[in-house]
C-alpha cells in the first residue's frame, strides 16, 4: 500500500506554487458600510435594533470570527445608536485579539444575565430583530424581559445575501484554487489509491496553494460508493474503470468554496457517459434559468424538466435528483436562499449559488457536477468553468 506522502502524491505537491496576488481580507470601510446597510434595513422594517449572535453573521458585521457556545457572545446593533458586542467577562482577552475594527464591548459575569445587556440598550424595550441562528433560550430569554422579538433574516440576509466586490473576488480565489485542486487530484490518481489518501492529498494541496487550514471539508467516492450523495463510512480503495466523485473545498479569510467533480477513471461505461451528459445539460439548463427577477425555485425546476425529458424523477424519485438543485454561499458553506421547490426568493444581481443538480442511479453510481454563480444585471457568471467530459473533466 502506498504511503500518503509517496509519489506520485509527494512529486505532485512540490510542484504547486502558492497562489499568485491573493485577494486581500474584507477591511474597516466595508465592515463600517454593512453596518450602516443594516440600520437602513432596521429602519425600513420597523426594528429599533438588531441582535446578533456568534458564528458566520458575526464575522459578517464586525469580523469577529466567533464559534457559538452555550455563552452568549453577540453584538447589539441599535437603528440610533453604536453598535457593541456582548461577551462573557473571562473571554474579554480573547474577543479583543479577534476584533479587526473598534467596537465598544460589554462584559456579563458567570451568576449575570448576558440577555439583560441587550434589553438595557434598547429605548422602551423597542422592536428587536432577532438573528435566527440564535438558541431558542436566548430569544425566550429576551421574550421574558419583554422585548417584542421578530425574525431578523431580512435585515441579516438582506445585508448578506448580496455579495460586494471585494467578498466576490475572495470567492473567485477560493474557487479557483479548489478547482486547480481538483484538476491536480485528478491526474494523480493510480489504481490501488485509496479515498483517506487522496484526501490528505488535497488538503495538502489546498494548503500549498495558500488556504490556510487546508481542506474546509472532502468527501472522495469511488464505484458504487457515489450512488450516495454524502458518501457511505468506511475505506475505499480505487479500481480500474471506477467512477471518481471528490467534492471539496477551503475557505479564505472566511469565504469558501465548494466544487464536485465526478469523472471516469479510464473508459467509462456507456450508461455512465449517458447519465453524466444529461446532468451536465441540468447543469446548464438551471444556470441558464439564472437572472435578475425570477424565483429561486424556477431555477430547480429549469434542472428538473431536463431531468424528467430523459425520463429521470420526476420530483425527489430515483433514478433522479434527489435534493435541491443548488444552495447560496458565502461566509457559511450553506446559506439562504436555497435553489429549491417552494423557495419564493426573487433572484437579485450579486446573489451567489451553487448549480448540483445531482443524478443518484440507486446501487449502481451517481453523477454531481458542482460549480458556483453569481446573479449578474443580465444573467449569472461561473465562478468556475463546468466540466468538459466524463473521460476529461479538465480538458
Amino acid at each position: 500500500m502506498r504511503d500518503a506522502w509517496s509519489p506520485p502524491f509527494r512529486d505532485a505537491l512540490e510542484r504547486i506554487v502558492p497562489w499568485p496576488d491573493p485577494a486581500p481580507p474584507i477591511g474597516p470601510g466595508e465592515y463600517a458600510a454593512r453596518l450602516d446597510r443594516a440600520r437602513a434595513l432596521l429602519e425600513a422594517t420597523g426594528h429599533d435594533a438588531l441582535l446578533v449572535g456568534a458564528g458566520a453573521s458575526l464575522r459578517y458585521f464586525t469580523g469577529v470570527d466567533w464559534m457559538p457556545s452555550e455563552r452568549l457572545v453577540a453584538m447589539l446593533l441599535p437603528r440610533d445608536g453604536a453598535a457593541f458586542l456582548i461577551c462573557p467577562a473571562f473571554e474579554l482577552g480573547s474577543l479583543t485579539r479577534s476584533m479587526t475594527v473598534p467596537m465598544d464591548v460589554r462584559c456579563w459575569e458567570e451568576d449575570e444575565d448576558p440577555v439583560f445587556l441587550a434589553a438595557s440598550a434598547i429605548r422602551h424595550r423597542g422592536r428587536l430583530a432577532v438573528d435566527p441562528e440564535l438558541p431558542f433560550r436566548i430569544t425566550e430569554a429576551a421574550r421574558r424581559l419583554c422585548l417584542n422579538l421578530s425574525d431578523g433574516d431580512a435585515v441579516i440576509g438582506g445585508c448578506r445575501r448580496i455579495k460586494s466586490v471585494n467578498e466576490l473576488a475572495l470567492m473567485q480565489q477560493a474557487m479557483s484554487m479548489t478547482l486547480e485542486v481538483q484538476r491536480i487530484t485528478a491526474g494523480i490518481l493510480r489504481p490501488g489509491m485509496t479515498a483517506s489518501q487522496v484526501r490528505q492529498f488535497i488538503d495538502a494541496a489546498h494548503r500549498a496553494l495558500g488556504a490556510p487550514a487546508g481542506s474546509s471539508f472532502c468527501a472522495v467516492q469511488f464505484g458504487q460508493a457515489t450512488a450516495y450523495p454524502h458518501g457511505v463510512p468506511g475505506e475505499q480503495v480505487l479500481g480500474e474503470r471506477d467512477l471518481v466523485l471528490v467534492d471539496t473545498g477551503c475557505i479564505l479569510h472566511g469565504y469558501h468554496s465548494d466544487i464536485t467533480r465526478t469523472y471516469a477513471f479510464g473508459v467509462a461505461d456507456p450508461d455512465q457517459a449517458r447519465i453524466w451528459a444529461i446532468e451536465r445539460e441540468a447543469q446548464a439548463a438551471a444556470f441558464d434559468a439564472v437572472r435578475p427577477g425570477v424565483t429561486c425555485a424556477s431555477v430547480d425546476q429549469a434542472g428538473r424538466d431536463v431531468l424528467e425529458r430523459y425520463g429521470l424523477g420526476p420530483d425527489y424519485r430515483l433514478p433522479g435528483l434527489p435534493h435541491r438543485t443548488g444552495h447560496g454561499i458565502g461566509l457559511s458553506i450553506h446559506e439562504p436562499a436555497y435553489l429549491v421547490r417552494g423557495d419564493t426568493t426573487i433572484l437579485m444581481p450579486g446573489m451567489c449559488f451553487s448549480i448540483e443538480p445531482m443524478i443518484v442511479v440507486p446501487d449502481r453510481f451517481g453523477i454531481r457536477l458542482e460549480d458556483h454563480v453569481v446573479v449578474t444585471e443580465t444573467g449569472a457568471r461561473w465562478f468556475t468553468l463546468p466540466a468538459r467530459s466524463i473521460e476529461s473533466p479538465f480538458a
